[in-house]
């Protein structure tokens, strides 16, 4: 028996040792618990999860990564705050885009040919798209996201001469060719359309809400109709001073033609590139080596913001996030480019070519990898690869 007035053992309470009192930070509700997480920075968030469970769970929600988000290069946010990647956790894309603007990657070839072509192609889900020769094939991406499908899971034909450009819209595969058609396609069944369109090659399309926009080396732009009964009927002709090498039809699809975006140019510094982020932002990239960036409402004549490919490349190709980053492709050795608009330099350089020079022809990427094509090959950058 134990002395009088001495204080009795855990054990003898109960037989366990008590619990500690319960935090006075869970007896606040999880959203002023969110609030004050989100004047946390990424670095002190990360800190913050390795406390316990329960603070690694609330400080890896979404809501307090996206401000965060939007801040970095290619993290799936577009400039307005439209979430372009809902599917992956908005703090595993944070993490992947420090890889992207340090250069943090794996490489590798995915596919090679034996003919030198000027392949071009598209991305949407879970397929990449690539023109090789008169065809367009679909590859579906390995689970992982890095490799290809070694054989096509379908080929799209109907030119006679190479396919030269092509877009993706709405289900539907519309192409310009070397043999001056263009052909229609639809992704799931055998519907298609081909008509002559140009006297020399199409050597550039847009399709949106009915229309079809085309380019050539004849020196004219035309607009074409895809309402029923007027398939193929040219709606308009733009007759130019030089070969048409790249066309985009704006996301309002408004009705307004901009005929001429800047002055001054030289003879020969042709536009190859064009990507509209908005309705009134887009951007252009070609021989005279300089990415543009322009806003409509304010000037067609002048650019808001110019960037200068250093190794005076021309630039045959150019996409963004929608947000800060812009990749661009340059015609020498396979060089492709990341920018980051806040900078005046160029951020990071990958040289893919093989022993002989070959241009960038087109790129694409998604919120973890870019996907380049050159003259025999088409190479992938994974970033999710620290």
């Amino acid at each position: 028996m134990g002395r009088k007035g001495s204080p009795r053992s855990p054990q003898a309470e109960g037989g366990s040792r008590a619990a500690s009192p319960p935090s006075p930070l869970w007896a606040l509700p999880e959203e002023l618990l969110l609030l004050i997480c989100s004047y946390l920075d990424a670095q002190a968030l990360g800190r913050l999860a390795q406390v316990c469970r329960r603070l690694r769970f609330l400080s890896s929600r979404d809501v307090l990564w996206r401000r965060i988000a939007r801040a970095c290069l290619n993290s799936g946010f577009t400039q307005l705050g439209t979430d372009l990647a809902p599917g992956i956790p908005v703090k595993e894309r944070v993490k992947v885009s420090q890889n992207w603007r340090h250069g943090r990657c794996r490489r590798e070839t995915v596919l090679k040919w034996k003919c030198n072509l000027m392949p071009w192609m598209e991305l949407d889900g879970e397929y990449l798209y690539l023109s090789q020769a008169e065809n367009i094939q679909a590859y579906q991406l390995c689970a992982e996201g890095t490799g290809l499908q070694r054989h096509p899971q379908a080929i799209f034909s109907g030119h006679q001469e190479d396919v030269c450009r092509f877009v993706l819209v709405n289900s539907h595969i519309v192409s310009g060719g070397g043999d001056g058609s263009i052909v229609l396609h639809k992704l799931h069944g055998s519907y298609s359309v081909k008509f002559s369109a140009h006297e020399q090659e199409v050597n550039c399309v847009d399709f949106q809400g009915g229309l079809i926009v085309s380019g050539s080396r004849d020196r004219t732009a035309k607009v074409w109709s895809l309402t029923a009964g007027r398939v193929g009927q040219c709606l308009h002709t733009v007759h130019t001073e030089d070969r048409v090498w790249s066309i985009a039809i704006s996301p309002l699809l408004s009705g307004q033609l901009l005929t001429c975006l800047g002055t001054d140019f030289h003879r020969g510094a042709g536009v190859l590139d064009v990507f509209y982020e908005t309705p009134s932002l887009l951007l252009s990239c070609g021989y005279d080596t300089y990415i543009r960036y322009w806003d409509i409402r304010t000037s067609t004549r002048k650019c808001v913001q110019e960037w200068e490919e250093p190794h005076d490349s021309a630039l045959y190709c150019i996409r963004s996030d929608k947000n800060h980053m812009i990749a661009s492709g340059s015609s020498y050795y396979g060089v492709v480019r990341l920018w980051d608009k806040r900078q005046t330099r160029c951020l990071q350089s990958f040289h893919l070519s093989s022993p002989t020079s070959s241009p960038v022809y087109c790129l694409r990427f998604s919120t973890t990898h870019l996907y380049a094509a050159l003259a025999s090959a088409l190479h992938v950058l994974d970033f999710t690869a620290s």
